[in-house]
């Protein structure tokens, strides 16, 4: 009887610990089963997180659009001030000019298209001196509390005497009082190289982020000015002192450069001579031994002409650089040509 109860409990027992054992087996089966689930969702997840996030970083569309952002807006004056200005930039900012080439700087009327585009630029660059008149209240109007100005003149010594030798005439029509020195210094190209270094250090501190492209081009125009101003010196050391009549007073700066001296008889280039004009012409040929009589382009003045002949003098015309093609280039090609015209009068 006992060995029979024995062997019922043995054997229950080997039931119960099968049970449990199956039971153990099957839970660890679901466990593993859902753990290897989990990781293989994480890894699916984080796998298609980070393909979004490398698409994202090399898109280039999105390079693009930052590129475009990135670019620095630059508004300058006049025809000089954007030749050196582009030419520091280079294609890494955006410049463009209010003052349309051929236009008088020194009369301008503003448009409310400049002052849009000063109200949308970061830089402003002009020559200063008190040439822009129009810029004070154009600046005012657009209200551009971010906007930076470049003085490009800053650091330079002005000529307060309207012309070395004598003053221009002032008659009713044009009258224009440089009340803060000659502002016409960009004609001088060692004057050139300060007016490009003074914009390289303003587009540097504007934006920083580009300040070895800036350097690097200024130093490329800088050298291109030291070599147009040593083929200054060697042509015209041949001739010094010669005196020339100009309708313009935007060469006295030019003149004590190189050991010329500048006679302006009219301050601002107009279309027709008054008899005042004419008179002092007259006067200074006879009273400085006058080599040469210079019209600008674009002026068709048959009077001077005329005069010229009276005199016997040829009448010749040098460029002030306020018109032309707005390649930076332009300027070593308006400046060469005016040393070629200047030899040619001085001999």
């Amino acid at each position: 009887m006992s060995l029979v109860v024995n062997r019922d409990f043995a054997k229950a027992r080997n039931n119960i610990f099968m049970e449990v054992k199956s039971t153990v087996f099957e839970n660890s089966k679901r466990s593993i089963l859902g753990v290897a689930l989990l990781i293989m969702a994480t890894s699916t997840s984080c796998s298609h997180s980070n393909n979004q996030v490398t698409t994202s970083e090399v898109s280039p569309q999105a390079q693009r659009v930052d590129s475009t952002r990135s670019k620095t807006k630059i508004v300058t004056t006049f025809l000089p001030m954007y030749w050196f200005t582009a030419a520091v930039a280079g294609d890494i900012a955006d410049v463009s000019i209010l003052v349309p080439p051929g236009t008088e700087v020194h009369e301008y009327q503003a448009t409310p298209d400049n002052v849009q585009a000063i109200a949308s630029a970061d830089v402003l660059v002009k020559n200063g001196l008190g040439l822009e008149e129009f810029l004070s209240s154009t600046v005012k109007n657009a209200e551009n509390a971010k906007l930076k100005e470049i003085d490009t003149s800053k650091g330079i010594q002005p000529l307060n005497e309207v012309s070395p030798v004598v003053k221009a005439v002032k008659e009713e029509g044009h009258d224009h009082d440089h009340a803060e020195g000659n502002p016409h210094v960009w004609l001088d190209p060692v004057l050139a190289k300060q007016q490009v270094s003074n914009i390289r250090d303003g587009l540097i501190a504007a934006d920083p982020g580009n300040k070895a492209t800036y350097e690097t081009n200024a130093a490329k125009y800088i050298q291109q000015l030291d070599s147009l101003n040593n083929e200054f010196q060697l042509i015209l050391q041949k001739t010094p002192n010669c005196t020339f009549v100009t309708f313009h007073d935007a060469y006295p700066y030019l003149a004590k450069r190189y050991n010329l001296k500048q006679v302006a008889v009219v301050e601002i280039p107009e279309d027709q001579l008054v008899p005042a004009d004419i008179q002092n012409v007259v006067s200074a040929v006879k009273k400085y031994k006058v080599k040469a009589l210079f019209n600008e382009p674009g002026t068709d003045n048959k009077l001077l002409s005329s005069l010229s002949k009276d005199l016997n003098l040829t009448l010749r015309e040098i460029d002030s650089l306020e018109n032309g093609a707005k390649d930076p280039q332009h300027y070593f090609q308006a400046m060469k040509a005016n040393l070629q015209t200047l030899e040619s009068a001085c001999k």
